[in-house]
C-alpha cells in the first residue's frame, strides 16, 4: 500500500511555517507529523502539497493510495484503522477527514460514496500554529511512550541529579554534565549525541532530538522541544523549536515556535502574556488581519531562517515570516512580513541575494547544502509575500 500525506485546508493557518514545508514535516512532540506516520506504519511516505514545494516533497502515485491528513497525529489505534482502510472507505473526525483510500483508475472522489468510518477516540491534530506549543506537552508523553516501548535507556550519567529515573530515556551517545532532570511533570527525552552542560535545570516533559545542545545554566521548563542541532540557553518554557535553530544565550522564550535555522541574539526576550492579562491575538494569514487564539499564554511564531540581533524585545503575540532580520531597540510591531530587515525604527526590503549568502554560510556549518531547491523555495515565498511587505 502507498501511504500519501496531504496538507488539507489547515495550510494556510499554520504559515509561516508551511510557507517552507508541508504540514507533514511541522515538529510537534520528539518527532516530525511525517516522521510519526512512517514509524508506526513501518514505511516512507510521499506529500501532496504546494506546487513548489514539489521537488523537495515529490508525491509519489501508485495504483493503490491511502491518503492521510497530515494535520493529525497517529495514534497505535488510528494506525489500525489506516491500515485497514479497504476501496471506497473514509475515516473522519467530526466533520475531518483523517484518511481514505483511492485508486488509480479513481477520476475523483465524491466522500458522498463513500462509507465513512467515525474515529471517535482522542487524537492529536494541529489546526493553528499556537497548537504546536500548547499541545506539545501530550505529544511528547505520546512520543516517549512510542520511542522508549521495549527498549532501555543508556545509563545516566555519574553526577546528575535526576527525579523519576523511569521517565528519563538517554540515546547514546549523549553528554550530561552536572546537570538537573526533573521527570515528576512529564518524561524527559535527550536524543542521540544530544549534550547537556553544567548547571542546566530542566523540568519535563523535555525534548532535545539529535546532536542538540543545552548550554552552560540553561533553564528549560515543560512542553519544549529542541529539534535536531538546536543550540538552546538562557530560559525556555513550552517551546518548540523545529531543527537547526539557536538561542544560545540568556534571555526569554516562552509559549513559542520556531522553525529552522533561526537565531535569537543575546538576550532576546519575548512576552507571552499581556500586561491586563487579555486574551491573546495572532496575525492570521488567512484573514490578513490579528484575529483572537483563545489563549492567554502566547509568545513568538517565528518561520524559517529569521534572525535578532542583540537585546530583540518580541511583544506578546508576535508573528514573524521566513528570512527576516530583526534588531534595534524598542518592541518590534507584532507581524514582521518575511524578508523584512530592521526592527521598531522601520522596515525595508531583505533581498534574496542577500538572504541566500547567508544561508549558505549557516546551512554549510551543519554540512547542509543550500542548492537551488532551497533557494526556488525562497524565491516563491518572497514573491507570494510581497503584498505584505507594505511599511
Amino acid at each position: 500500500m502507498n501511504y500519501i500525506l496531504f496538507d488539507g485546508d489547515v495550510r494556510n493557518a499554520l504559515l509561516p511555517f508551511t510557507y517552507t514545508r508541508p504540514v507533514a514535516d511541522i515538529r510537534i512532540g520528539i518527532l516530525t507529523i511525517r516522521e510519526k506516520w512512517e514509524k508506526h506504519l513501518g514505511l516512507t511516505t510521499t506529500t501532496i502539497t504546494e506546487e513548489y514545494l514539489e521537488e523537495k516533497y515529490p508525491m509519489v502515485e501508485m495504483k493503490e493510495n491511502i491518503l492521510i491528513n497530515a494535520s493529525f497525529c497517529p495514534t497505535n489505534s488510528l494506525v489500525d484503522k489506516v491500515k485497514s482502510l479497504s476501496k471506497n472507505e473514509a475515516i473522519f473526525k467530526g466533520d475531518d477527514v483523517i484518511a481514505f483510500y483511492t485508486s488509480e483508475s479513481q477520476e475523483e472522489v465524491n466522500f458522498d460514496d463513500y462509507k465513512q468510518i467515525e474515529f471517535d477516540e482522542e487524537v492529536i491534530q494541529v489546526k493553528n500554529t499556537w497548537d504546536i506549543f500548547s499541545l506539545n506537552f501530550e505529544a511528547i508523553k505520546q512520543d516517549f511512550d512510542f520511542l522508549t516501548e521495549g527498549r532501555k535507556s543508556q545509563p545516566i550519567p555519574e553526577g546528575t541529579r535526576y527525579i523519576n529515573k523511569e521517565n528519563i530515556f538517554i540515546e547514546e551517545g549523549v553528554e550530561i554534565t552536572f546537570a538537573t532532570l526533573n521527570a515528576s511533570s512529564g518524561p524527559i527525552y535527550i536524543g542521540k549525541d544530544a549534550v547537556i552542560l553544567e548547571n542546566s535545570a530542566v523540568k519535563g516533559p523535555f525534548a532535545m532530538c539529535e546532536h542538540a545542545v543545552l548550554k552552560m545554566g540553561a533553564k528549560i521548563y515543560g512542553g519544549t522541544t529542541l529539534g535536531p542541532y538546536c543550540k538552546v540557553g538562557g530560559e525556555v518554557s513550552n517551546s518548540v523549536l523545529f531543527g537547526y535553530s539557536s538561542k544560545g544565550h540568556d534571555g526569554y522564550l516562552g509559549n513559542s515556535v520556531l522553525g529552522e535555522w533561526c537565531n535569537l541574539g543575546a538576550d532576546t526576550n519575548n512576552s507571552n502574556l499581556k500586561n491586563n492579562y487579555a486574551e491573546v491575538k495572532l496575525w492570521n494569514y488567512e484573514i490578513g488581519r490579528f484575529a483572537k487564539t483563545g489563549l492567554q499564554f502566547c509568545g513568538l511564531m517565528m518561520g524559517d531562517h529569521s534572525k535578532s540581533g542583540i537585546n530583540t524585545m518580541f511583544n506578546t503575540g508576535t508573528v514573524v515570516g521566513v528570512s527576516a532580520n530583526i534588531f534595534g531597540s524598542g518592541f518590534t510591531r507584532n507581524f514582521v512580513p518575511s524578508f523584512s530587515w530592521g526592527g521598531a525604527s522601520g522596515f525595508t526590503e531583505y533581498k534574496t541575494n542577500k538572504v541566500f549568502e547567508v544561508a549558505e554560510v549557516v546551512m554549510k556549518r551543519r554540512d547542509i547544502i543550500f542548492d537551488d531547491k532551497e533557494k526556488n523555495i525562497l524565491e516563491n515565498v518572497f514573491e507570494e509575500t510581497k503584498k505584505y511587505r507594505n511599511y
